[in-house]
């Protein structure tokens, strides 16, 4: 990490010191990964916050679209028509007719240079390459030609490796000299043609994607006008201010006013709703039976009509302000594990009128009762080993290619008919060819297979290939996992004076809050109820409760949390009925 930041720093010499530890967090997860190009190049990926922000080929780096949209002046840019971006995403190389020459000139590049390339009228780069030519090169060539190598675009694979975001809405720098055109542009604007560049609405659409992916480095500014809006709309609605109010939220976009909704419910619920006994907290729970339970009535959360459109990228937002902190306990989910209740946010904010502090605990005692779980939806993938290359190369998948069961059953349906290896004299049994022997068959079977049954085949090249698993929890993006998944494993131990306990692991993987299934089962059974962390899995907690108590968790995980059985073990070791201990 220490390294990748000094070749950041080398690379891009214009970031500040704190952009370049922004950018390469010290204590964040940072994700490496190796993909190849179409040429056959292999490209180093560097992930942060799921997203990609830095590629490497041939030991040089380069920022992806989702970094130069924090930092757009990182490099030098040159404008295109909108319509050339689909040319450029398909594989295009940027042509000279196709750059807009401003009235202020091309900026000064060297052959060789790392430019953006970046739509009329947004300042936000949509692709990253390097220049062919000199600026000077490529005046005296009358603009015609290759200006640009085009290496990464927006909408290409490497973007969908991310969040699948949009390009913010930055208004191009205006120079001294292009200033009074400008100024006699936005006096014309709203007399414009529907057929020209600009929208009818034009400040509404700046408004809406200006506030959709804001820089980090403007978080606090975001949040600050939020709660200038979320107190307006939090005072009381006395027949003198009615309409005044009206008029201030109307004025909003529909956008502006869904974050400062989310703003108001997570102060709400942080002042209100959480204690400190309840971390580590599932930010899923956080979400569904806190947020949830302080949203003013008439109104819904839903955070892809929200700036943020992730409730991970809010929760960032809040941990860049230190409101909280969010830690991945175990892979995939996150918990909020600690809350800066003395921040100065939190104190100023004021409860709306409505509701009440005093009666904030039991509201959210009972909203987790009510809060109704959602079972994830866990499907098996397999991932293309080393071995099975010569088997799926022919469709265009390499080592590593994640692919469903029924994706790996038509590549080998159609494997098999493109090499004519059905049987003739019975269809049901597939001739086995040198690709097949070697990719499917032991070294023992080699001599003796020749022939085999289409169900065979397929379980044995299911065995062969690398084990994933996707799940989906409700209202979130899939989580795409290496192995299999693990199922919540249920044990009997025995402590002291012959007395048994059951003990709970793997709660996390399938979005259930160990604290409040400790909570549950404490009131269902009327025992002692303890977390603590799980021996041999990091970042783990396990649940602990007095007595064989598996006939009343196989009722929860089973009836009311709609679990399949095939992701719980240990169920076998429930006492049998009739008998008492």
């Amino acid at each position: 990490r220490r390294k990748l930041r000094s070749d950041v720093a080398a690379a891009f010499p214009t970031l500040s010191t704190e952009q370049l530890a922004e950018l390469v967090p010290n204590k964040e997860e940072l994700n490496v990964i190796k993909i190849h190009s179409h040429k056959g190049e292999a490209i180093t990926v560097y992930m942060n916050h799921r997203n990609p922000i830095l590629f490497e080929v041939e030991k040089v780096l380069y920022p992806t679209v989702y970094t130069l949209w924090v930092y757009p002046d990182l490099l030098p840019a040159f404008a295109t028509w909108p319509p050339v971006l689909q040319k450029l995403a398909g594989g295009a190389d940027l042509m000279l007719p196709g750059v807009v020459v401003p009235p202020s000139g091309l900026p000064q590049v060297q052959r060789g240079t790392l430019c953006a390339v970046t739509l009329l009228g947004n300042r936000a780069p949509v692709a990253v390459g390097v220049a062919t030519m000199s600026t000077e090169e490529m005046l005296a060539a009358g603009m015609k030609g290759k200006g640009f190598a085009v290496l990464h675009t927006h909408l290409d694979h490497l973007w969908e490796c991310g969040d699948k975001s949009s390009p913010p809405t930055l208004a191009p720098l205006v120079t001294d000299s292009a200033a009074k055109e400008s100024a006699g542009d936005e006096e014309e604007l709203q007399g414009k043609e529907p057929g020209s560049s600009c929208s009818p609405e034009p400040e509404q659409h700046v408004d809406i994607r200006d506030l959709s992916l804001k820089d980090r480095d403007t978080c606090a500014e975001l949040l600050g006008k939020e709660e200038l809006h979320e107190n307006r709309a939090a005072e009381p609605a006395e027949d003198a201010s009615t309409e005044d109010q009206q008029e201030a939220e109307d004025s909003r976009t529909p956008q502006e006013q869904m974050d400062a909704l989310f703003n108001q419910c997570f102060f709400h619920a942080l002042k209100c709703k959480v204690k400190k006994s309840d971390l580590p907290l599932l930010t899923s729970t956080f979400l569904g039976s806190h947020m949830v339970s302080c949203c003013p009535a008439g109104k819904q959360l839903d955070i892809k009509k929200s700036s943020y459109k992730k409730f991970s990228k809010f929760l960032q937002c809040m941990q860049h302000q230190r409101i909280l902190q969010v830690k991945e306990l175990s892979r995939g989910v996150e918990s909020i594990v600690d809350v800066d209740w003395k921040h100065a946010d939190i104190k100023a904010f004021a409860v709306p009128e409505g509701f009440s502090s005093a009666s904030s605990a039991q509201d959210s005692k009972s909203e987790d009762r009510e809060q109704v779980y959602h079972a994830p939806e866990i499907i098996p993938l397999y991932g293309v080993s080393t071995k099975m290359i010569p088997l799926f190369q022919e469709s265009g998948h390499r080592k590593g290619s994640i692919l469903s069961s029924s994706e790996v059953r038509n590549i080998i349906i159609n494997y098999v008919k493109s090499n004519e290896l059905v049987d003739e004299t019975n269809k049901n049994f597939v001739k086995v060819n040198a690709i097949l022997c070697d990719c499917l068959l032991d070294k023992s079977e080699q001599d003796e297979i020749s022939h085999l049954k289409w169900d065979e085949l397929l379980s044995r090249c299911l065995e062969r290939l690398q084990p994933f698993h996707q799940v989906t929890f409700s209202g979130q993006e899939p989580l795409v996992r290496k192995g299999n998944i693990e199922p919540i494993d249920i044990s009997i131990a025995q402590r002291s004076s012959n007395k048994k306990v059951t003990i709970i692991k793997n709660l996390e993987l399938y979005g259930l809050d160990p604290q409040c299934v400790a909570n549950t089962l404490q009131q269902k059974v009327q025992a002692s109820a303890t977390i603590s962390p799980a021996p041999g899995a990091k970042d783990r907690v396990q649940v602990q409760i007095q007595g064989n108590q598996i006939h009343h968790l196989a009722k929860m995980l089973l009836e009311e949390c709609q679990l399949p059985r095939k992701y719980i073990q240990g169920l076998e070791k429930a006492p049998k009925l009739g008998r008492r201990k």
